[in-house]
């Protein structure tokens, strides 16, 4: 409980990051409501990610012989909510079943191994359950638009930094299935963020701000340009060879790092004045 709770306090102090035993992961802080108490309890776990929409958390208890208490939670009570650092949203779980479930674990598996040193350590089936948004705006806590603008970006930057590991790492020689959908799935993020910018964001700040219009074709001219780098990492994806793609991740990690970073120089004051 302790360990939990130091992981949960550097998690909310530091928007997602934290050192330690989960530096490096992709993690998340899972609410659940107590099977008996009722009271909200929270988690922080790892987890895979699974398309938008969706993510994946493994009820290992590090190979005990008993499900965690957050999974029996679920189990009585699927509602939940998800900090990602960036987020906060409520969830739906499911349990997958059978082939499903098994497809699951396996990609977890071939991402680390050390899966299934848990699975090996008990006789139990370790549950894989899936954490579906529920349709809703997200919710932050951001003190201001310019904050929140950030930490948008440095979401994307460490997932691309992630992504960019995990290649260099891969001992196959192909692609894993898990590599491939962390992939996917950033690329589906950056672009539900372009396009929410070039729908809503960027034209209430031309309205407000009739100055800023250079600079905003210039953000929507670069939002092309990244879509196209996106659409080749893709194709390069719809293959089987790490080297094609991880030149693809570099080149999009160049010119997106390139954009974000201009739009904060321009942006960040004037959404902060907001």
């Amino acid at each position: 409980m302790d360990f939990n709770k130091q992981v949960i306090d550097e998690f909310r102090a530091n928007n997602g990051q934290v050192g330690g035993y989960f530096e490096g992961a992709r993690l998340l802080l899972l609410t659940t409501t107590g099977a008996r108490s009722g009271k909200p309890h929270t988690t922080p776990l790892g987890y895979l990610p699974d398309g938008g929409e969706r993510m994946l958390v493994i009820a290992s208890a590090g190979g005990a012989p008993r499900n965690p208490a957050w999974y029996h939670n679920l189990r009585a009570n699927p509602r939940a909510t998800v900090e990602s650092g960036v987020f906060v949203f409520d969830v739906e779980a499911e349990v997958l079943e059978g082939a499903e479930r098994d497809a699951a674990f396996a990609r977890a598996v071939e991402s680390d191994p050390g899966w299934a040193d848990y699975q090996a350590k008990t006789t139990r089936i370790i549950p894989v359950v899936a954490l579906k948004v529920v349709p809703g705006p997200p919710r932050s806590t951001a003190p201001s638009g310019g904050a929140y603008l950030k930490l948008v970006h440095d979401g994307f930057r460490r997932e691309l930094a992630l992504i960019r590991k995990e290649l260099a790492d891969t001992g196959r020689p192909g692609l894993g299935v898990q590599l491939r959908i962390n992939c996917l799935t950033m690329c589906q993020g950056l672009h539900h963020h372009h396009t929410g910018e070039d729908t809503m964001m960027f034209p209430a700040l031309a309205e407000r701000h009739p100055s800023l219009a250079p600079v905003i074709q210039r953000l929507a001219v670069e939002h092309e340009r990244v879509s196209v780098l996106v659409a080749e990492l893709k194709e390069a994806l719809s293959g089987d060879d790490p080297v094609r793609v991880r030149a693809e991740i570099e080149r999009l990690t160049d010119d997106l790092e390139a954009h974000l970073t201009y739009e904060e120089e321009q942006l960040v004051p004037i959404l902060d004045l907001a």
